[in-house]
């Protein structure tokens, strides 16, 4: 037999060896707060991903405290992935949520390429930008940005973005619109 097969697991430890450097098991858990609020979600590229970015980010602003934002963070962010899944060349997306100085950002990565070809690159450009008039409109009456271009992720594609502040996204709850 040979000495792997006696050797004892109790003794081969895992880089850094225990007791020397503290791990995320060390320490308590961060309860949710906005300011931890950071999730990215790879999902498909498929007619239902929307109602699983509903869902999802609907959950994630409740743990964090951010439910007074749900109604236009959830409409704006369901609508891009509807968008993005529609003009993705491959099978997946990719979400990112983030909240920061104030305001949910809500990114959403598709394969499609940016066309080369200026008539090509315009009338493609048309077509998103028709896609995307309804969460344009929420966005702006938050008092947020939305756009859209070239991801700069390995692998290209699009980039389609959009930052809800949260004082806004508050006024939309309410019926009025944010101060511009």
């Amino acid at each position: 037999m040979s000495s792997w097969g006696t050797t004892p697991w109790a003794y081969i430890t895992a880089c850094p060896a225990p007791g020397k450097a503290p791990t995320s098991m060390d320490r308590p858990p961060v309860p949710p707060a906005p300011e931890t609020l950071a999730y990215s979600l790879t999902l498909p590229a498929d007619p239902r991903t929307h109602a699983i970015v509903r869902s999802a980010l609907h959950t994630v602003l409740y743990a964090h405290g951010l439910d007074d934002m749900t109604d236009a963070a959830v409409q704006v962010a369901s609508e891009l992935a509807a968008c993005a899944c529609r003009f993705s060349t491959s099978p997946e997306v990719y979400v990112r949520l983030r909240y920061r100085e104030d305001a949910l950002r809500v990114v959403l990565y598709d394969a499609h390429p940016r066309h080369t070809h200026p008539r090509l690159a315009a009338a493609c450009d048309a077509r998103r930008r028709s896609t995307l008039r309804l969460p344009a409109c929420v966005v702006r009456a938050c008092g947020g940005d939305w756009g859209f271009g070239d991801a700069r992720e390995p692998g290209g594609g699009t980039r389609t973005w959009a930052v809800l502040p949260r004082e806004g996204t508050r006024a939309y709850l309410v019926g009025g619109h944010a101060k511009e």
